[in-house]
């Protein structure tokens, strides 16, 4: 019998991932690297493998995702332009 939760999850993980890698934006991409670690723990769970699916959620998706957020954040801070506004009549 087919299960057809399984065949979803498999085309949503792909497209996910896809749409990490093709993204122009980074938050979006970002954002769809998190879902993809997420998915990967439902998939490993799936799989009846907990240990595998909690160190997933837990580093793939929460801190990794974290820290791309945090450095995003800073370079955003850094390098945005400055209105000049000595060059202004």
């Amino acid at each position: 019998m087919i299960d057809w939760f399984d065949i979803l999850l498999g085309l949503t993980l792909c497209t996910c991932t896809v749409g990490s890698l093709a993204s122009r934006d980074l938050f979006r991409a970002i954002v769809l690297f998190m879902v993809v670690g997420l998915l990967m723990a439902l998939v490993w769970v799936r799989l009846q493998a907990p240990d595998l699916a909690l160190a997933e959620a837990a580093i793939g998706a929460g801190l990794t995702g974290a820290l791309l957020l945090d450095t995003l954040g800073y370079l955003r801070r850094r390098f945005t332009p400055v209105n000049d506004k000595e060059n202004e009549p």
